[in-house]
């Protein structure tokens, strides 16, 4: 015991070994995307299920399933999860001057790749919608929250859904 007390003085709380190691956050919610598309002639499509179809196969294929849903849900978290440094500088400044901090440009162009990664991915999707020659895509971002783990034998809990918009794409700037 007392060897491992010496390698522990040493290691934490830089390298503690618990579960956070392997799962600092564990499933807690649902994430993906729908996808709509403009067509040339003006009509817009109802809201399609991107990610869906992969889930569908990864749970399908246990042995060898595809990644693809992960660039999705990787870059999803992207948009939603903000540098711990700069929030909480952020978060500092808005107390002080009582006002909403803008984003910096490094944050912007960040958000904007992650944006116009979903728009390209989700055109890749829905290669069959207006003959084949969308004119404008929009992407839906969606993120369930599943009930707490102390309410999952609970068949009447609810998690929460919150949707987010993107703007409309140029397809061809997009695609």
């Amino acid at each position: 015991m007392r060897y491992y007390d010496e390698i522990t003085s040493v290691t934490e709380p830089y390298l503690s070994q618990n579960w956070m190691l392997f799962a600092p956050d564990p499933l807690s919610d649902d994430r993906g995307i729908l996808a709509r598309v403009k067509c040339g002639n003006g009509r817009v499509t109802g809201f399609y299920d991107v990610t869906r179809p992969y889930v569908a196969r990864t749970q399908h294929d246990r042995f060898f399933p595809s990644r693809v849903d992960r660039l999705v849900s990787g870059t999803i978290t992207q948009l939603d999860t903000p540098d711990p440094v700069l929030e909480r500088l952020r978060n500092q400044e808005v107390e002080k001057k009582k006002r909403p901090v803008p984003l910096l440009p490094a944050e912007k162009s960040s958000r904007n790749k992650a944006e116009t990664f979903l728009a390209r991915f989700s055109l890749s999707q829905l290669t069959d919608v207006c003959e084949g020659q969308p004119s404008a895509v929009q992407v839906r971002i969606y993120v369930h929250e599943l009930p707490s783990w102390s309410q999952r034998k609970d068949s009447s809990a609810r998690g929460n859904t919150r949707f987010e918009d993107l703007k409309w794409r140029n397809a061809g700037a997009a695609g």
